[in-house]
């Protein structure tokens, strides 16, 4: 997949069969589309072509924008897009003043000059251009005009998959874990570099990687102990994970602790990738740190099981 930063210096695209939007945790429902724009491209001997948008247009224009989670990073999104078989990526930095454009200069100036859509694919809902005014009537109104093709995804061929980013977002807020993974069709991920803690777990036989969200608008699940894979310098590892604030030890801020099994690497300051695979517990209290270790035993019983599960 070759990657385009913006919407200058393009190259002239064979026969484009172009989709776009935020995109954001490539979620089965945009797979639906993405399966689309694959197979027409074939069929016109052309090139897939996806145009997203970072940062996620909230964050730009929407007055709660400290609020907003998002399932995916841009550096995420690249590699599940890049999984996903599509041919370019355009990447078209989000403004304010982009967000000014009217429904129609997207069509002639994006659409039509600057990527030479032969093909356009859409979701039934999807709405561009400024205040969201264009629709999948203007666009057919100008496809013969300008020579390209609208495909619409149905609303039947989405809603029988039932999948939203909202959705998703609302399990994993929730800790149904298993749920969201099946709206994704793969584990619920994030990214972070490893930095150093107190050494607790370590005393207690359970070293932990403590884990730096690399993203702030990034969602991490509910407060809890979790079953994960952690992929590092691509091996991936079982172990168990827990968000919290440690309140057997009184510590202050959230903690992402993430105890690896069978490694014993000095990863400080490298990158590592958290695949959620599911809920075991909710954070406690616990009298001292014997008490919290035969409880650490058990989730370690439960995560194992999970994780042989999930092979």
């Amino acid at each position: 997949m070759k990657i385009h930063k913006g919407l200058e210096d393009l190259p002239e695209f064979r026969n484009a069969v172009v989709t776009s939007g935020t995109f954001d945790g490539v979620h089965l429902g945009h797979g639906k589309l993405l399966e689309k724009i694959r197979f027409l491209s074939k069929e016109n001997a052309g090139e897939t072509v996806l145009m997203t948008f970072w940062p996620h247009p909230r964050i730009v224009l929407d007055k709660n924008k400290e609020s907003l989670r998002l399932l995916t990073s841009m550096d995420e999104k690249i590699e599940l897009l890049s999984r996903a078989g599509i041919d370019h990526l355009i990447v078209v930095p989000f403004t304010k003043e982009f967000s000014e454009t009217s429904s129609q200069e997207f069509i002639e100036d994006i659409l039509v000059k600057k990527l030479n859509t032969r093909v356009l694919v859409i979701g039934y809902n999807h709405r561009f251009g400024h205040n969201r005014a264009g629709s999948f009537e203007e666009l057919k109104k100008n496809s013969g005009q300008f020579g390209f093709k609208v495909h619409e995804i149905s609303r039947e061929e989405v809603d029988r998959i039932a999948v939203s980013s909202t959705k998703i977002r609302n399990f994993l807020a929730g800790k149904n874990i298993r749920e969201a993974n099946a709206l994704l069709g793969r584990p619920y991920f994030f990214s972070g570099h490893v930095v150093r803690g107190r050494a607790i777990g370590k005393g207690m036989g359970f070293p932990t990687a403590n884990i730096e969200n690399n993203e702030p608008h990034k969602l991490l699940p509910g407060e809890g102990v979790y079953a994960v894979r952690l992929r590092h310098d691509e091996s991936d590892y079982g172990g168990m994970m827990n968000i919290g604030h440690r309140p057997t030890f009184e510590d202050s801020g959230l903690k992402i602790e993430v105890h690896v099994f069978d490694f014993d690497k000095e990863i400080y300051g490298e990158k590592v990738e958290v695949s959620v695979l599911d809920f075991i517990r909710e954070e406690q209290k616990f009298k001292n740190a014997e008490e919290l270790k035969q409880q650490l035993e058990k989730d370690k019983k439960q995560a194992i099981n999970v994780l042989n599960s999930s092979l």
